[in-house]
């Protein structure tokens, strides 16, 4: 029965967009557009005609788009807002919603948990290249971490002497067969029993360097609430890596911008760099194979392609409240060319879905769905504008201007601008010309669509790490790399919704 929702999954994503785009061609073809002014035709240089259409959609039609879209919107914000609330209140004894922030307030009133302590643990599979820079990173933090756990998981590189030498422990994972969540969750084991409720741990990758106030901004958050159970990195993309290195940070310049204007909730807790209470974690284990998917006693579901999504999920099905301040920003890598940015983006949307097909149907998982929906309308829209533009200009010997839409245009381009403006002026000036970044949205809708498409047909998914090259390794025999940041997926939803 999992088996055949989770094939569901992108069947029903498929009904609902064409539906929506059933109802669009309808509203579009069964109404007449009004004229504002009579068609004006130009010739430019003796050679090129122009024609200025002045037709706009009519009144009616502009109505029931918005208050459609409106009423979308409110839906998917009331059912946040219900599940907040209703979590909140959630009374003691209640064992599906153990980490609710009731419950939690309700155990730990006049107990004291000690002075809360940060563990660090960084799975790494061959990372001697990245490793020093991230133990360096926790070095200059404002609040040192209490320990610095390396898990080295399979490596045939340096990695554990890189580790040792830079001051770190070391734990080697035994017969992991199970990657990166395999290895987090031999690691855990072994940590979480005998950790108390006001200790946490740091999960972060062996790529990544963290801001220097990211753990003194973590540890404080955790101070003044108890019932807070995670803070989450937001991540931004290294330098480098040409335009298509570029096209990546601005996504991850408008993913910060989202967040931080939604006063730090937190749509994925990105592996990135997040840090938990052990309490949260423990609660997890607890409850896998009973009230949320997994082995019970494992942290991570290691059948998850992106776990860090499937973590995020868990940990709100429990009721568990989270956070990414703008204080604790990640450095990470980037995909440095297009294939590999294919296989990221690939396992990124299948992971999501899976985790779909895996939760149901909760009030949880309601603005995933949304956002997954909201993708596919998009991706019908965009290519809709570029198949529309590619007929008019073969069809056509005239080229034709529509003002109205032209002010269209002009205001989503400043609003491409301006969500990225913190990124510089290459941000700025790859932003305003908008046909770049459509072409990038494209690669990434034509990964969405055949994520879709495999889950309804029931392929299987698989992915497989890459390593950094070595120090010695020239930089052109860089290898591919293991595809993260699952929070894109979510961004790009936002967005695009």
């Amino acid at each position: 029965m999992h088996s055949v929702f989770q094939r569901l999954v992108g069947v029903i994503i498929i009904v609902i967009v064409l539906c929506a785009v059933a109802l669009l061609i309808w509203g579009v073809t069964a109404t007449d557009a009004e004229t504002v002014w009579n068609p004006v035709r130009l010739t430019l240089a003796g050679a090129w005609t122009v024609l200025y259409n002045s037709e706009v959609p009519r009144a009616g039609i502009w109505g029931v788009a918005l208050a459609v879209a409106l009423a979308l919107v409110a839906i998917v914000v009331a059912t946040e807002r219900i599940v907040a609330r209703r979590y909140r209140r959630t009374p003691l004894g209640v064992i599906e919603r153990s980490l609710a922030p009731k419950q939690i307030m309700d155990r730990s009133r006049g107990v004291f948990a000690g002075e809360v302590t940060v563990t660090v643990l960084i799975p790494a599979h061959n990372e001697e290249a990245s490793l020093p820079a991230t133990l360096t990173s926790l070095k200059d933090q404002t609040l040192r971490a209490d320990r610095v756990i390396v898990v080295a998981d399979n490596c045939t590189d340096g990695t554990v002497a890189v580790a040792r030498q830079l001051g770190a422990e070391v734990f080697e994972t035994v017969e992991n067969t199970h990657k990166k969540g395999g290895a987090l969750n031999q690691a855990l084991a072994e940590l979480l029993p005998g950790m108390g409720d006001n200790d946490s741990v740091l999960v972060m990758d062996a790529d990544t360097q963290l801001s220097e106030r990211f753990l003194e901004t973590a540890v404080a958050r955790f101070r003044n609430d108890r019932a807070l159970m995670a803070v989450g990195g937001l991540f931004s993309g290294e330098e480098g890596h040409g335009m298509l290195g570029q096209f990546q940070r601005n996504e991850y310049f408008r993913y910060q911008r989202e967040i931080s204007r939604r006063d730090g909730r937190v749509f994925v807790l990105t592996g990135t760099g997040t840090v938990f209470r052990a309490i949260a974690l423990r609660a997890v284990a607890e409850a896998r194979g009973r009230s949320i998917p997994g082995v019970n006693g494992e942290v991570y579901d290691t059948f998850a392609l992106t776990e860090d999504n499937e973590l995020t999920i868990a940990i709100k099905s429990l009721g568990g409240l989270m956070t990414s301040p703008r204080e604790c920003m990640v450095t990470t890598e980037l995909m440095p060319n297009w294939r590999m940015l294919w296989a990221q983006r690939l396992r990124w949307q299948r992971g999501a879905l899976e985790n779909l097909g895996t939760y149901g149907v909760t009030p949880q998982t309601f603005r995933y769905w949304s956002q997954q929906v909201a993708i596919g309308y998009g991706v019908f829209a965009l290519f809709a504008y570029f198949g529309l533009m590619f007929i008019m200009l073969t069809a056509m010997d005239t080229w034709v201007w529509f003002p109205f839409w032209l002010g269209i245009g002009l205001v989503f381009m400043v609003e491409r601008t301006v969500t990225v403006w913190r990124g510089g002026w290459r941000a700025r000036l790859l932003a305003m010309l908008v046909f770049p970044e459509l072409v990038y949205d494209c690669f990434l809708n034509l990964a969405f669509l055949k994520g879709v498409f495999e889950i309804s047909s029931g392929q299987n998914a698989t992915w497989k790490h890459v390593e950094h090259a070595r120090p010695e390794a020239s930089s052109g025999t860089l290898q591919a790399r293991e595809p993260r940041h699952e929070a894109a997926v979510s961004e790009r939803s936002a967005s695009e919704g």
